[in-house]
């Protein structure tokens, strides 16, 4: 049997990987960005302690997609983290402040301390948040890649006007989804606070989401033609319409958990729309040498792909048992005590 299909089916298993990460640890960076919307500190404490169960373990996500991209595909890991070395590090670097602003801020009672650190994340996962963006925007309009898979950019080269508009629209979409999760995890007055929040998120995505789809259908029409080839996936931008449309439908109708789905669903059509845009590519090459990264050319021999679906078929289901157990664990409404951020 043609072991091509180890390739499709690892492409697939590192964006699943991704995008587990995008929903899950989405809504924890969506609710940094709010975090400074929240009036007083027993309040803001509320937002620490509506994610402080979550994010660690949601970041989880992120490292395993790394190392997934490292085994299956290790030109694209090494081309992507040396070109975006400075964009990764600076995403690191606002991981790690977003970390420590959760762990110390409320070590102390002084309000110049407290300031900084609500100030330290909110800044980092809005900048987190855009430098996600920013690296999606760059892996669809593509980058000069060499013949010897080597890109060689710097970070003033990547914020191009059409990574800039994915970055704003990442943040976008960050915020809608943890003004959602906020409104789950909030009671009383917060919580009618909160909700008042979620209608100008959602506009502010859809905007932002309409003149993406704009932009791309206008200067990355490539991403559009497998859709044409196959009529039949148009059902998947229709069906991202609608969870959108469903969002604003289930808070009217309070239920919170519902939108949450839809919120959740939005990321991941949107992200499956990009990658069936791009395969078999990882990443487009618009360069002179025509070179781009793609499932079969950047992969391992057929042998580590073959032990990697292996491990990943028993590692899958213990990081997805993981994550329902602690969800289900802290669900319900956000109570401070004394073990609290």
């Amino acid at each position: 049997m043609d072991g091509s299909w180890l390739n499709v089916v690892w492409y697939l298993i590192v964006g699943v990987l991704l995008t587990g990460y995008a929903i899950l640890d989405g809504f924890d960076l969506g609710v940094g960005a709010l975090h400074l919307l929240a009036p007083g500190d027993h309040n803001r404490r509320v937002f620490f302690n509506a994610i402080g169960p979550f994010w660690d373990g949601n970041q989880v996500w992120l490292v395993t997609g790394g190392g997934a991209l490292f085994a299956a595909f290790p030109h694209v890991y090494a081309t992507a983290f040396s070109g975006f070395y400075l964009a990764f590090i600076l995403l690191l670097f606002m991981l790690i402040f977003r970390g420590v602003s959760i762990h110390v801020r409320s070590l102390r009672a002084a309000a110049r301390w407290r300031t900084f650190w609500d100030g330290a994340f909110c800044v980092s996962s809005v900048l987190a948040s855009f430098l996600i963006g920013v690296a999606m925007g760059n892996v669809a309009w593509g980058v000069p890649i060499g013949p010897d898979f080597r890109y060689r950019g710097d970070l003033l080269a990547q914020l191009h006007p059409y990574a800039v508009l994915t970055g704003i629209t990442v943040v976008a979409m960050f915020m809608m989804h943890g003004a959602i999760y906020l409104v789950m995890k909030t009671d009383g007055e917060l919580n009618a606070r909160v909700r008042g929040w979620v209608r100008p998120c959602i506009v502010f995505f859809v905007v932002m989401y309409g003149i993406t789809t704009f932009a791309t259908l206008l200067y990355v029409p490539r991403l559009a033609e497998p859709f044409r080839a196959a009529p039949w996936l148009f059902a998947v931008p229709v069906a991202s319409m609608l969870a959108i449309a469903n969002i604003p439908r289930e808070m009217h109708r309070g239920r919170e958990m519902a939108a949450f789905l839809s919120s959740s669903a939005s990321i991941f059509l949107l992200l499956l729309l990009l990658g069936i845009g791009m395969f078999p590519e990882l990443m487009h090459g618009n360069g002179p040498s025509g070179t781009s990264l793609t499932a079969y050319n950047a992969a391992s021999s057929q042998l580590t792909l073959r032990t990697m679906l292996i491990l990943a078929g028993i590692g899958m289901p213990l990081v997805l048992g993981y994550t329902f157990h602690i969800y289900r664990v802290f669900r319900g409404k956000v109570e401070l005590d004394s073990m609290s951020y």
